[in-house]
């Protein structure tokens, strides 16, 4: 399995399902680093005041909130740090939605979700639950300090988390102002035949291994090319990797009995069974 870039638990009623949260896409865009030409050593960003253009030091730099055009409210580290949400190392489910009222503007990350520890048998209980029902369920997640509105979905045999946007940072069709010959159309039947010609003619599978970017082929055949011919420059980086807690899962079906508020499920358990549960629990008495 791919590292995993987070580790917790999926939390439902009482429920917690540990899993890893491993990265779904990958960035396969040219990084061009700045590098200074006589010594080939990385080149970073100067902090520079923007009226005098001098260079700030560090101790001297404050953060500060626009309030006003030109006016600054500054907070301090502090003061910021007590803003920033606690992290539970939980992927919170407070709700369950239909999967189609996800507007596509809203959808932003993909993350893919895999069991950790012995939580397989719980998270392949949630996923096709959500499955069955055609239900995505939305949930608050902490990621770096950051919180997060996301929607947990089946996909075949895994679930996928989907960091969304928050409605405030959507912008409505109205900023479009889309005229009425938009908005209400007079199409003839005649064009719309052949533009569903035209669609239909041009029509295939998706074979996402046909999609390329032509940019990033050239420049990685330059870069091969001139590597071959020994073209190659010596730059030291730094690498770090901090460590992530996990979650550990109980009892599923006592979990779900008590998040269901102890109600019935309208099916009593037969004699034998529920001989088994009290030999059970006198075993754990004795062994405790």
């Amino acid at each position: 399995m791919a590292r995993a870039i987070w580790k917790g638990a999926i939390s439902f009623g009482l429920v917690h399902i540990p899993v890893a949260l491993v990265s779904a896409t990958s960035s396969h865009g040219v990084d061009f680093d700045w590098l200074d030409s006589r010594s080939m050593d990385p080149v970073g960003y100067k902090r520079v005041n923007k009226v005098t253009g001098k260079e700030v030091t560090k101790e001297h730099i404050v953060k500060g909130v626009q309030y006003e055009k030109g006016r600054y409210v500054v907070l301090s580290e502090e003061e910021i740090k007590s803003a920033h949400p606690l992290s539970t190392q939980t992927i919170d489910i407070f709700s369950f939605v239909d999967s189609e009222q996800i507007p596509l503007q809203n959808i932003d990350t993909p993350y893919y979700l895999a069991p950790d520890k012995r939580g397989g048998k719980v998270y392949a209980l949630l996923r096709e639950t959500l499955s069955k029902t055609n239900k995505v369920a939305l949930a608050h997640v902490v990621l770096h300090t950051r919180q997060h509105l996301a929607a947990l979905m089946p996909l075949e045999s895994a679930m996928v988390l989907v960091m969304l946007r928050w409605p405030a940072e959507v912008r409505s069709l109205d900023t479009l102002e889309l005229g009425s010959e938009v908005t209400k159309p007079d199409l003839a039947k005649g064009e719309l035949d052949m533009a569903k010609r035209l669609v239909q003619d041009m029509s295939a599978d998706w074979k996402p291994e046909d999609y390329r970017d032509s940019f990033e082929d050239k420049i990685m055949a330059l870069v091969e090319k001139k590597a071959n011919e020994g073209k190659i420059e010596d730059v030291e980086t730094a690498t770090g990797e901090e460590e992530r807690k996990t979650a550990d899962v109980i009892d599923l079906t006592e979990l779900l009995k008590r998040s269901l508020g102890g109600k019935s499920t309208g099916k009593k358990p037969s004699k034998p069974a529920a001989k088994a549960t009290t030999a059970k629990k006198a075993t754990k008495r004795s062994s405790g």
